[in-house]
């Protein structure tokens, strides 16, 4: 496993909690983002069977997860909003190499750490919120994000050398660092 470079600023909790409901609106587009980001591996890499199951259940997980974020809109009557380009997200993709076996390293990277920042987060974000159902909800989400960034390590690790990976993960996890650093703050999961 790895550590991320830089906590998330205080200044981001803040935003969110000044601004909870756009967050979770947010929140849940970033949960079915995630699904179609696991199928998307399944479609693109159809011939690596090994990771294809581990890929589905992750892809249903996430989309069981943005159903919880439907309910809980749901409950506080909110809707939600039109699709908008994640920039934290495209700014680490952007740096995603294009041949095909350093494309599926470096998407397995990439997707390990937006799922560690959004366990980071989802965690700060639980530990802020008072006691209930809400809370309970960042609870459970929290645990699984922790085993999701796991997941596309041990994925990458059934293809790539350790060196590779390491290689690779140091990059990522500079990058994200600065990428994180140049977000304005926002009451957004990323």
């Amino acid at each position: 496993m790895f550590e991320l470079r830089a906590p998330s600023r205080a200044e981001w909790l803040k935003a969110v909690m000044e601004d909870l409901d756009s967050f979770l609106v947010d929140h849940a587009a970033c949960e079915r983002k995630a699904s179609a980001l696991g199928m998307s591996f399944v479609v693109r890499y159809p011939d690596r069977h090994e990771m294809l199951d581990e890929l589905i259940a992750f892809s249903r997980e996430e989309l069981e997860h943005f159903h919880v974020m439907y309910r809980v809109l749901r409950a506080r009557g909110l809707s939600f909003a039109n699709d908008y380009q994640d920039e934290y997200v495209g700014a680490l993709r952007k740096l995603v190499r294009t041949g095909r076996e350093e494309r599926l390293l470096d998407m397995l990277i990439v997707a390990g750490v937006v799922e560690a920042r959004g366990c980071e987060r989802m965690g700060l974000v639980r530990d802020a919120l008072p006691e209930g159902e809400l809370r309970e909800v960042y609870v459970q989400l929290t645990r699984a994000e922790a085993r999701h960034h796991g997941l596309f390590f041990r994925l990458a690790r059934l293809y790539f050398s350790d060196t590779a990976i390491q290689e690779r993960s140091s990059y990522f996890l500079d990058a994200e660092a600065q990428i994180l650093d140049l977000q304005p703050l926002h009451a957004r999961l990323h």
